[in-house]
């Protein structure tokens, strides 16, 4: 939280200090790019195969094989989702939301990747559809798909309230992955990560930079499409907050189930399709 009243005297030169041109962290420009005609014209062909609904207040998780594309719909109101994703033959490689948020931004769209963890770093998924592009970024700040927020979880449900809530988008993913991949509840929570926000409407406000989320503006048929760069399983958890036009970890907002379907284009066109390479950084860290 910025200070109203600072203690500290700005030096005569603060002006110009803050008028220093930033520079991006991470320039893209190095990236490989997708191939976006080229995903559309192999998605013309894609079947639907698959699909599972995670329940107002709960999640659910499915297999998706590499070259095969997923979209998360919004079915029945506004809703927001959080969205995890996994190697399915190596849990431990997870979606890394803070690395994809450098790489690309606070929000995600059409084109932009979803990252992996270390030391893989590599994509795990290609955004190739998105219903809310339109929006972009509204007057206060706010965007949709973010990779700004964590997760709603029980830990700090309790911290601020000092109740338990058990259906918090943290502990639906923990209950899902579980049941899913057959493990103990306590293996399958330090699995579960920080989220891509699906559907969220949100940002940062000008004044004291603080997250704030609001009424999501999806509608019933509205979709997110994902293009899987490797086999992956996917979680989504159908945010005990609804549209978050209010508060989350709880049961006080109005709640919508979410669907994800999965469209493979076939097992000639997913055996063509060239998973990324794992990072090549030789992992010495200054010690070979």
């Amino acid at each position: 939280m910025k200070l109203e009243n600072p203690k500290f005297t700005a030096p005569a030169d603060a002006d110009d200090r803050k008028a220093i041109t930033p520079v991006i962290c991470y320039p893209p420009e190095t990236l490989v790019q997708p191939d976006l005609s080229g995903l559309r014209q192999l998605r013309q062909s894609a079947a639907k195969t698959a699909e599972v609904t995670a329940g107002a207040r709960d999640a659910a998780c499915i297999d998706v094989p590499a070259g095969a594309f997923v979209r998360v719909v919004s079915v029945d109101g506004p809703q927001v989702g959080d969205l995890n994703m996994w190697n399915r033959h190596d849990l431990t490689e997870r979606f890394y939301s803070g690395k994809t948020r450098a790489l690309h931004g606070t929000h995600l769209s059409t084109g932009d990747r979803m990252w992996s963890s270390f030391p893989n770093m590599r994509p795990m998924a290609t955004i190739v559809g998105d219903t809310l592009d339109w929006y972009g970024f509204d007057d206060f700040g706010g965007s949709v798909h973010d990779v700004i927020g964590t997760r709603c979880d029980p830990y700090t449900g309790r911290l601020l309230s000092g109740d338990d809530y058990h259906h918090c988008c943290h502990s639906n993913l923990t209950r899902a992955l579980a049941n899913h991949c057959d493990l103990p509840l306590h293996e399958a929570e330090m699995l579960v990560h920080d989220v891509l926000n699906v559907f969220m409407c949100t940002g940062f406000t000008r004044d004291t930079g603080q997250y704030f989320m609001k009424a999501s503006p999806v509608r019933p048929g509205d979709y997110l499409e994902f293009y899987a760069e490797i086999d992956l399983i996917v979680g989504l958890s159908a945010c005990p907050g609804g549209d978050c036009s209010s508060e989350h970890s709880s049961d006080t907002a109005a709640c919508y189930p979410l669907l994800i379907e999965v469209f493979d284009p076939g097992q000639e066109a997913r055996a063509a399709h060239v998973q990324p390479a794992r990072s090549a950084y030789d992992r010495t860290h200054g010690t070979g």
